[in-house]
């Protein structure tokens, strides 16, 4: 049986973000500027009906009808952390060499 994502706690975090919750545990915050566009989302790009959003069927919603998919909130999330981890791992291995070469 496939995963299907399922967004079980919402929360903003200023600006456009909201700090999203799966299922499955995963968690992160998402800047959804980028799913601003056309009629359904325009009233979105207003703060105050942004924060309005709540959690229906899985995915993070608003009164006018406008969702986004959890399919798409989670790839958001997944690739948010791997680039996270990816910006991490620079500096964890320059301070690995650097802590070698204290020691030698």
């Amino acid at each position: 049986m496939t995963f299907l994502p399922s967004v079980v706690q919402a929360e903003y975090r200023g600006g456009h973000r909201i700090r999203v919750v799966f299922n499955d545990g995963l968690s992160g915050t998402i800047s959804f500027r980028r799913w601003l566009k056309g009629p359904v989302f325009e009233p979105l790009n207003d703060l105050d009906y942004f924060r309005r959003f709540f959690v229906d069927g899985g995915t993070v919603a608003w009164p006018n009808g406008a969702d986004i998919a959890p399919e798409t909130l989670y790839a958001a999330t997944t690739q948010s952390t791997r680039s996270n981890i990816t910006r991490l791992q620079p500096s964890k291995a320059r301070r690995s060499r650097r802590s070698k070469a204290s020691k030698a």
